[in-house]
């Protein structure tokens, strides 16, 4: 548990390096196996109970100090502060590190945790722990760089988003001229030039592009998919997962959470994004779940 911690904490972050895979570092190195690529911190969920003593739940990033707070060694670096004892002076520990250095002074960092009631608790972090926080965050953003995560861009998406923005600034018009009893003759134009009509959408999707999906009440809480890609895979209010956004990962996320599945109710679909690595070989392991 400690050791999974330290990765999702990017206090180790895992690296392989392989130098049969290409001529360059960025083909050599591979950091497949860390969570949230895309973002500083992954996030997790924190069970409480409210003031009403009603089950709540609270989303909060895993950043170093959230980490550091489960090892005795940094014990006397946090002290905890009850919720009569909270002021404005107090900054979450992600708000802090994006502060400049003169806008920190006077504020207090922390992260969330509980007491032994299951109450909401602010853990103030000590200077030290702050500092840790943004050496390890720089060091994250240096490895992605090394990487050349940090230069990637997904071209195919913006393609799509550009579509899509298309289609509905289209869409605004039709509804305009119909309004003013035109739209006739600018659907038929539009037919006539053999560009894009309202039946399709206009957003130029692939046709064979199937998005993931879940058998919701096959789902037995096995915490497999939550933990692979939270941006795709979340738990309704009855602890069964479901999809939040098809498209908010890679689809090796998706494949590998199809075959962790204990329940098998995983589908992946098809790849949303044709330029990811590794494609084909995903594509084929996720045949066995369509």
């Amino acid at each position: 548990k400690q050791s999974k911690m330290a990765v999702e904490s990017r206090a180790y972050p895992l690296m392989k390096y392989d130098p049969d895979a290409g001529d360059t570092i960025e083909e050599c190195i591979d950091l497949e196996g860390n969570p949230a690529m895309e973002d500083d911190w992954p996030t997790y969920t924190i069970d409480y109970l409210n003031e009403k003593g009603e089950e709540s739940k609270l989303e909060v990033p895993m950043t170093f100090a959230d980490f550091a707070v489960t090892e005795g060694r940094f014990r006397k670096q946090f002290r905890m502060a009850p919720p009569e004892t909270w002021n404005d002076d107090m900054v979450p520990m992600e708000e802090f590190l994006d502060l400049d250095m003169d806008d920190r002074e006077g504020k207090f960092p922390y992260i969330w945790g509980v007491d032994s009631k299951n109450r909401l608790m602010r853990i103030i972090c000590a200077p030290e722990i702050a500092n840790s926080c943004d050496e390890r965050r720089q060091f994250w953003h240096q490895l992605k760089g090394i990487a050349g995560e940090m230069n990637k861009v997904d071209v195919d998406a913006l393609v799509d988003q550009a579509k899509v923005d298309m289609a509905n600034r289209l869409s605004s018009t039709l509804l305009s001229m119909a309004a003013s009893g035109n739209a006739g003759a600018l659907a038929g134009s539009i037919s006539a030039n053999g560009s894009t009509t309202a039946a399709d959408g206009g957003n130029g999707a692939a046709a064979d592009y199937e998005p993931v999906w879940i058998e919701t009440p096959e789902c037995t809480a096995c915490d497999e998919c939550i933990e692979i890609n939270p941006k795709i895979f979340s738990y309704n209010d009855e602890k069964k997962a479901v999809i939040v956004d098809p498209k908010g990962g890679q689809f090796k996320d998706i494949v590998k959470a199809a075959e962790k599945c204990t329940a098998a109710c995983i589908h992946p679909g098809t790849p949303w994004n044709s330029s990811e690595k590794d494609l084909d070989k995903f594509v084929k392991r996720a045949e066995k779940f369509q």
